[in-house]
């Protein structure tokens, strides 16, 4: 039951754009909110967290590592005035992946993961920053999407081991989970 909610979710909230001009876009502060401002933003830093946890391993630290350092490589891509087709198809497509690797509790190499999210974070980074005005607090604007970003994956990662000591216990204690 869980995975076919958390499916319905990210189904619906890839359908919602966080980047048609959403609030403040700049200074720190304005970097701290504005992954917070889309639905799009939470769900993906949440996904990329919850399915490095479900990996384990080097996956656990190397996944969050790989979106947030490519993020910043498309923040500055964007910084530099440069355009890139197809960002919010490339973000709602991203965050419909995750949903699908998440709900198959996909278990793919280190590499093949973090070059997957590393893809999706160009995109992403480059969002952050497309509503930003140039050279207007954007070291600022960039390290507080960047933090917030971490802290979502945390979460992210919180969740998945949580579900998973939820499962165990159910398994050890004889109750049926409910698929």
């Amino acid at each position: 039951m869980i995975k076919k909610i958390m499916l319905i979710v990210l189904v619906l909230e890839a359908a919602l754009m966080a980047h048609a001009g959403v609030g403040s876009v700049s200074g720190l502060q304005a970097g701290l909110t504005h992954p917070l401002h889309g639905s799009d933003h939470i769900v993906t830093m949440l996904a990329v967290g919850f399915w490095a946890a479900q990996m384990g391993g080097r996956a656990l630290w190397a996944v969050p590592v790989s979106f947030m350092s490519m993020m910043s490589v498309g923040a500055m891509i964007g910084l530099q005035g440069m355009h890139v087709p197809y960002v919010e198809e490339a973000i709602t497509v991203s965050v419909l992946l995750l949903g699908v690797f998440i709900v198959m509790k996909l278990n793919v190499s280190v590499a093949l993961s973090t070059v997957t999210v590393a893809l999706f974070a160009l995109f992403h980074g480059f969002a952050h920053v497309s509503e930003m005005p140039l050279n207007i607090g954007s070291l600022g604007y960039a390290t507080g999407f960047t933090v917030t970003t971490g802290i979502l994956h945390l979460l992210g990662i919180m969740a998945a081991v949580g579900m998973q000591k939820i499962s165990m216990y159910r398994q050890m204690h004889g109750t049926v989970m409910e698929n």
